[in-house]
């Protein structure tokens, strides 16, 4: 992934975690848990910028989702890093309502790739975004918790605190 040179970051605690927070000039381009998988290796060189207004805004927002006061983001997302591939699959995760899951095959019919499930798989695993984008809503065929960059552990809390049993 190549992030836009104008990138700052930010970091906030959260009842699973740490995390690290991502603007551009353009809108949010990141939010990782600390130590999660797929975490860009130059985060450390990123500026950090505790007032910019998107990351603010992004914080209070997780912080009212984490205290159950809120479902949704409305934050403007730069998900420029992505092909354009991951980013079709970026915004279809947009689509998954608070409270409901889907599947991976489910989620590649809805891009219009039914035979992509793989890679939609690997896109998924690639989202920059967590929580906003929300990838933890996607689940296996059967019902099965499947991976999450962040660890299934974060997975199921997240899920949990959205009323997913």
């Amino acid at each position: 992934m190549k992030f836009d040179p104008s990138i700052v970051q930010s970091h906030c605690p959260s009842p699973l975690g740490r995390m690290i927070l991502a603007a551009t000039n353009q809108g949010l381009a990141g939010l990782w848990f600390e130590g999660q998988k797929h975490l860009p290796a130059d985060t450390a060189r990123w500026p950090l910028e505790h007032q910019h207004p998107v990351l603010l805004q992004t914080v209070a927002q997780l912080n009212d989702y984490f205290a159950g006061r809120r479902n949704t983001f409305d934050a403007v997302l730069d998900l420029r890093t992505g092909t354009p591939f991951q980013q079709s699959v970026w915004h279809a995760l947009l689509a998954i309502p608070p409270g409901a899951t889907t599947s991976y095959s489910a989620l590649s019919q809805a891009i219009g790739k039914p035979r992509a499930v793989r890679a939609v798989g690997a896109a998924i695993g690639r989202n920059p975004i967590s929580i906003v984008v929300p990838c933890h809503r996607v689940i296996g065929a059967n019902g099965t918790l499947t991976g999450y960059a962040g660890g299934l552990h974060r997975k199921t809390a997240l899920l949990q605190l959205e009323g997913v049993h």
